[in-house]
């Protein structure tokens, strides 16, 4: 059973840091063929990719995020992470994390989300 669970959501001002975690249980961190994101979804918008990283380590970012945002993975502390830096408010929303293989193309496992809100 794959439980994900965010944290280290929060208000901040515009310029401002916060970084994500994902507690991943059940997963299988060391399968190679395996894919872990963050996504989110301000009000009344479509839920967006932000950031991807495979088993082998192999990021890919939005082009909205790219130079402010860092994916990493811990695989020792079964975490992953999205740093968040230079907060814009439009990087304002629920933000999830997902996991699956990456040759499915889509992600069946999802956490419950962590909001960020930041402020002009």
């Amino acid at each position: 059973q794959v439980q994900l669970v965010e944290s280290g959501g929060g208000s901040v001002q515009a310029g401002g840091s916060l970084r994500l975690s994902c507690a991943a249980s059940g997963w299988p961190w060391v399968h190679s063929l395996t894919c872990m994101g963050w996504f989110r979804q301000a009000p009344d918008k479509e839920r967006e990719g932000v950031a991807t990283i495979t088993s082998d380590g192999t990021a890919s970012y939005a082009d909205f995020v790219k130079g402010r945002f860092t994916i990493s993975k811990d695989i020792a502390k079964n975490t992953l992470y999205l740093q968040m830096n230079s907060l814009k408010p439009e990087d304002t929303g629920m933000y999830y994390c997902a996991a699956d293989l990456c040759a499915l193309k889509r992600y069946r496992y999802w956490g419950q989300g962590t909001q960020v809100t930041v402020s002009a």
